[in-house]
């Protein structure tokens, strides 16, 4: 299972921040009620990470208001050896 970032904003102001946050705490999700939040920095936008098989998958984990907007990356490690191998590869 691969692992993606999702990316929900929303507008900036309070009570947008508190509706937003209130939703995904609702939903019981331990994933949504995991989220970070970076309004009180003011960047109105919260993370989660998940497990799923597919972007689609990871995008069906939020509640159906967020999923049209939402920004979902898939997530990589790299060894040293691998960016070396890149690294090599480009060199050439």
């Amino acid at each position: 299972m691969a692992r993606y970032l999702i990316e929900v904003s929303h507008e900036a102001d309070e009570k947008a921040c508190a509706v937003a946050i209130e939703i995904l705490l609702r939903t019981g999700s331990h994933y949504l009620t995991n989220a970070e939040w970076g309004c009180m920095d003011g960047d109105h936008r919260g993370w989660i990470i998940v497990e799923a098989d597919s972007r689609e998958e990871a995008r069906s984990v939020l509640p159906p208001l967020y999923r049209p907007q939402a920004r979902i990356v898939k997530l990589n490690r790299f060894s040293l050896d691998e960016i070396d191998e890149i690294l090599r590869h480009h060199a050439a």
